[in-house]
């Protein structure tokens, strides 16, 4: 078995779990999450943990059945703590700002750059910092990833948008004439 789909996933109280025949739905203090199940992969409850198993050993459902379980713990974590992510805005002259839900970015370019926020994902800033905060892991990641891909980090002066915990790799400039 999976090792990972073989351990119980521990819910919390105050979180609710209901099945569908094809859907899981987990909510909590900080919202809903809503996920389908795969096909020959069964989510059942027990008191107070959720197990996840699987119909067979063959490959592709073994495959499936490790992710089905991180899934259904990710909606368990995102309903009662929530994920974030730390974005580092380093560059003379780069700037962000809130306008509205949206963020408002001077990265150097001829123009602002607007980056349109999507429902259930909350931007704070404070100076060049940005956290990506909500329920859903793979919003946020996916909304940092984004801003991101803005302007990524550039190995000579480390210019660019970066995650906080993220390690740029510097190159040397120009090593001059050789005499």
């Amino acid at each position: 078995m999976s090792r990972v789909g073989r351990s119980p996933i521990k819910v919390p109280t105050g979180v609710s779990v209901t099945f569908t025949p094809d859907m899981i739905t987990v909510s909590g203090s900080k919202g809903t999450l809503e996920q389908f199940t795969m096909p020959d992969i069964t989510v059942t409850q027990e008191g107070d943990t959720i197990i996840v198993a699987r119909a067979n050993d063959e490959p592709k459902i073994r495959s499936k059945h490790g992710l089905m379980r991180a899934l259904v713990q990710n909606m368990v974590t995102g309903v009662t703590e929530g994920f974030s992510k730390k974005l580092e805005i380093n560059g003379v002259g780069y700037r962000v700002a809130a306008q509205g839900t949206d963020l408002k970015f001077n990265l150097g370019f001829s123009h602002d750059v607007i980056y349109k926020m999507i429902p259930g994902v909350n931007a704070a800033i404070e100076q060049n910092t940005i956290v990506i905060s909500g329920i859903s892991r793979q919003q946020v990641g996916q909304v940092a990833a984004e801003i991101r891909a803005l302007k990524k980090p550039e190995p000579y002066k480390g210019k660019g948008i970066k995650y906080a915990d993220e390690r740029i790799i510097r190159k040397s400039g120009k090593s001059g004439k050789e005499k």
